[in-house]
């Protein structure tokens, strides 16, 4: 029995692989193709999914695409069975074998497409294979409808980078519908994390130490609940922005939604002793949000702006990056804020400042005004150079689109970011590679099998996407237990 099976399969792929078309009375044109997503002149790691591709255009009936590597090797896209042929997939095994094979190297792709009848070749584009390595499993995002109106179908997903493999870490349903916010990791440590959750039975899920604990954060002395998130690199710490987040509606097409902050002041919680640290420095009627610290632990980064009267004047907010010592062994804030770059003076808002874990640079957002860059097709991100002082835009990078929520890889050659170039909608996640002399190179959208079918059929935002360095283990059922339970831990 188990024979004929085989016997079948096998006469079954031969005639559906038979039906493949293949490329002939070939004419040859001197420009490349417009193919979906633009993965020409691009640089990636060795180790990432491969770069399947389809063409722009949807009358293509068939595609043929040879690829070449500058060091050797080649491989072909696959047809047949389990293939599409209208898109170019590769099998992947063999793409890591050539992208290996061709570090520092390039790949040449000779694309033939078959339309109404007639194959065309086009001029091959390339593709450079970095050296620096991807050095991690995969990134983590949370998926929900780009307007945030509704959380009737969001989760946390976490997908594997070599291949395209996605994992539904929680959803909606695990929590009774409740709103979830942004997973947080000690740079991409799957092992040291914390998400929020929002609603009747919100708490902040820590995970360090090989435990989980379940926190509530909002304390007899604090407006509100820790909100935004970065680690202390030594695990201890983690310094959190208190959010009171309010939001407008819009009936228009450029705006549908601005998020504001009633509130906001800026604490760093001891996970040992579940004690939040504060100072009067970053505590009053002024707006501190988004805070960070920097690789050795010695420094805050934040945004802070003047408060004004909300939701009025929301055009007005202007938020500075500004800056404040912390002393890890004392547990303690410093005595003064520094200002680095006045928004006031710009007349520009900066916000989500994220330094690179070598220490090298402060990546962030600047837009014309607020704290929420993917509401504000202006936002940019923009690249200071901790040594010099330097400030530049990132123009190699940016769109006309809003770009935003950036996070570095934990060798700091690699970032991945939210970006809205595709239509002004949805926020899809796109990776590009940092290179020595502080040039990033042309991002990539992350790879799909099916990417024209994927991306074209999508309606969810791929938020706040960050790395993690290994695939992260999470017990959903045990997960949305423990929050329905209300068992918390009180912070003091």
């Amino acid at each position: 029995m188990r024979g004929i099976c085989l016997y079948i399969i096998i006469i079954f792929a031969v005639l559906v692989s038979s039906c493949t078309p293949t490329p002939k009375d070939v004419t040859t044109v001197a420009s490349q193709p417009e193919i979906y997503p633009d993965y020409t002149d691009v640089t990636i790691p060795a180790e990432i999914a491969p770069m399947n591709f389809g063409m722009v255009d949807d009358a293509v009936e068939a595609v043929d695409v040879v690829v070449k590597g500058s060091k050797g090797g080649e491989i072909h896209n696959t047809h047949g069975l389990f293939s599409h042929d209208e898109v170019a997939q590769f099998d992947i095994d063999e793409w890591h074998s050539l992208t290996e094979q061709n570090k520092g190297g390039t790949l040449s792709f000779t694309v033939t497409a078959l339309k109404d009848g007639k194959w065309t070749e086009y001029k091959p584009f390339a593709m450079t294979v970095s050296t620096y390595p991807l050095d991690e499993y995969g990134i983590v995002y949370r998926r929900i409808a780009p307007g945030f109106e509704t959380f009737s179908n969001i989760g946390m997903y976490q997908r594997d980078l070599s291949s395209f493999k996605e994992e539904t870490l929680f959803d909606v349903k695990d929590v009774d519908g409740q709103c979830m916010n942004c997973h947080y990791a000690n740079r991409g440590d799957a092992n040291q994390f914390l998400v929020h959750v929002r609603g009747k039975h919100g708490a902040t899920m820590v995970r360090s130490g090989g435990h989980d604990a379940y926190l509530n954060t909002k304390t007899e002395n604090t407006f509100g609940s820790c909100a935004y998130g970065y680690w202390h690199p030594d695990g201890r710490y983690c310094v959190f922005s208190l959010n009171i987040p309010l939001q407008n509606f819009y009936e228009n097409e450029h705006k549908i939604i601005e998020p504001w902050d009633g509130q906001s002041d800026i604490v760093v919680l001891d996970m040992e002793t579940n004690q939040l640290i504060r100072t009067p420095l970053l505590e009053g009627n002024d707006f501190q949000t988004t805070p960070t610290f920097s690789p050795d632990g010695k420094t805050i980064y934040f945004s802070a702006s003047p408060a004004c009267e909300m939701p009025s004047e929301y055009n007005k907010v202007k938020y500075s990056l500004c800056s404040i010592t912390f002393d890890a062994a004392a547990g303690t804030f410093g005595e003064k804020v520094d200002t680095i770059i006045s928004g006031g003076q710009l007349d520009k808002s900066i916000s989500i400042a994220r330094p690179s874990y070598d220490g090298k640079y402060l990546m962030y957002c600047q837009m014309d005004h607020g704290t929420t860059p993917l509401y504000h097709k202006d936002s940019d991100l923009w690249l200071l150079d901790l040594a010099t002082g330097e400030t530049r835009p990132m123009d190699e990078v940016n769109s006309n689109g809003p770009d935003a929520y950036h996070n570095w890889n934990i060798n700091s050659h690699w970032f991945v970011f939210g970006s809205k170039r595709e239509d002004g909608f949805n926020s899809l996640p796109y990776f590009s590679c940092m290179n020595d002399d502080g040039k990033a190179t042309k991002p990539f959208l992350l790879p799909q099998e099916n990417p024209k079918k994927y991306y074209l059929e999508n309606i969810h935002s791929f938020n706040a996407p960050d790395f993690t360095r290994e695939r992260i283990d999470l017990d959903r059922r045990e997960f949305g237990r423990k929050i329905m339970s209300d068992e918390r831990i009180q912070v003091k």
